[in-house]
């Protein structure tokens, strides 16, 4: 493909995802499909240059102020990741001066809300949350995730999915929480490896695989997954159990249990009974009312721990719409409550960096529910799980990772059992 040509889908393919009316993944991967011709490495400049204009768009609009052209072209330009040979070779001659220029600025001496690239009114939640630790912070969530596998050990040991990946020229080392978990570098093509296709592993970041052990069900207990999603949780619960039990994953998404489906399949599993439900009130909720031995509740947030992935997610939400989250998780929690029998456990679990969506959310579900609801300290509740280090992964007694502090997604989780 001719350099220009390139450089021009990327302005085309950042004019439609700067609109902000779909996540960032979901325009990527339909702009793809516009472009059936396009190869690997073409598809690879294009993503990864719109996710790091996403990353540090504050700052790229803000030096593509002084150049001339498409505002878009400009961005791309500043945030290109492919080959630099091919970005001049598609420059004018006006472009690689203003470039220069621009190379020239002295980035630590702009103002801050440059330099860390988010919203006003999240850099003061975040600001507060983290003191000195707001820095270190933006630079953890200005590069990408690496890659995280949890091995589903119905169908292999940890140390055979290791030598499976470096057979195939993949190096994997073991996450040093998750005792179920490989960390792999760069963003190697898996879906086509025997390791991948038999179910051995499964892709799920490090923070997420924590909150099924957190879980911590047990061999023949029922086990409610209760917004279940594309079930990355669900099928880490179904292999903890052995595959015996029941498993129920709810959703109220027909969509997003479908793509549970094909994971399903690849699992093994034949405890999971995918369920999509109304809303959390809905009557095949109630009729397992106080049946249930483990309720998972990973609720709907806003998935600002997952900016190193998500990286659009900063500039779609707003404090309106996290306030209407938290009503949500309320009303969720108190549902799912209600399934968790005497001496069952309940996990209400976030992937928010937030206290509003998480510390906020669990103090008002203990205070509506008194001395019914016993908490569980995390740390306790994640070493009974064999988890490594647990004492570094807790806050107040609740599960609270950082991507700075633990090279995972940001999670947040609550554990209480019922009395």
């Amino acid at each position: 493909m001719h350099p220009n040509a390139l450089l021009e889908l990327a302005t085309e393919l950042l004019h439609r995802v700067l609109q902000f009316q779909q996540p960032a993944d979901a325009v990527v991967s339909a702009f793809f499909r516009e472009h059936k011709g396009l190869g690997g490495r073409e598809r690879a400049t294009l993503a990864e240059t719109t996710y790091a204009v996403l990353r540090q768009r504050a700052l790229f609009q803000h030096l593509a102020q002084s150049g001339r052209g498409e505002m878009e072209r400009r961005l791309a330009i500043l945030g290109w990741q492919g080959n630099e040979g091919f970005l001049r070779a598609a420059m004018n001659e006006a472009e690689q001066q203003w470039l220069q220029q621009v190379g020239a600025v002295d980035r630590a001496a702009l103002p801050e809300k440059l330099r860390h690239n988010l919203p006003d009114w999240l850099a003061e939640r975040l600001q507060s949350a983290l003191g000195d630790d707001f820095w270190p912070f933006v630079e953890a969530m200005s590069r990408p995730a690496p890659l995280d596998l949890r091995v589903n050990t119905l169908k292999a040991k940890r140390e055979e999915a290791q030598q499976a990946l470096r057979e195939a020229g993949i190096a994997a080392e073991p996450t040093p929480f998750s005792p179920i978990g490989l960390r792999v570098q760069g963003k190697p093509a898996l879906h086509k490896l025997e390791v991948f296709t038999s179910g051995a592993v499964e892709v799920q970041d490090e923070g997420s695989q924590l909150l099924a052990l957190l879980t911590d069900p047990k061999r023949g207990e029922m086990v409610v997954d209760f917004c279940a999603g594309a079930g990355g949780k669900t099928l880490a619960l179904g292999a903890l159990m052995r595959n015996t039990g029941r498993l129920y994953a709810f959703d109220s998404s027909g969509h997003r249990l479908a793509a549970l489906k094909p994971r399903l399949a690849r699992s093994g599993l034949s405890n999971v009974y995918p369920v999509q439900i109304a809303h959390e009130r809905d009557d095949r909720v109630k009729r397992l009312a106080g049946k249930i031995d483990r309720v998972l509740v990973d609720a709907p947030c806003s998935g600002l721990g997952t900016l190193r992935r998500n990286p659009d997610l900063k500039w779609r939400q707003s404090p309106a719409a996290i306030d209407e989250l938290v009503a949500k998780q309320a009303a969720i929690l108190a549902n799912a409550a209600r399934l968790v029998k005497s001496g069952g456990r309940l996990v209400y679990a976030t992937c928010s960096l937030l206290d509003a969506e998480n510390e906020a959310v669990a103090a008002a579900f203990e205070a509506s529910v008194g001395a019914d609801f016993v908490r569980v300290p995390a740390a306790d509740a994640l070493a009974a799980a064999h988890v490594a280090r647990a004492d570094e992964l807790v806050h107040e007694n609740h599960l609270r990772l950082w991507p700075h502090r633990h090279q995972t997604d940001g999670f947040f989780a609550a554990v209480w059992n019922r009395r």
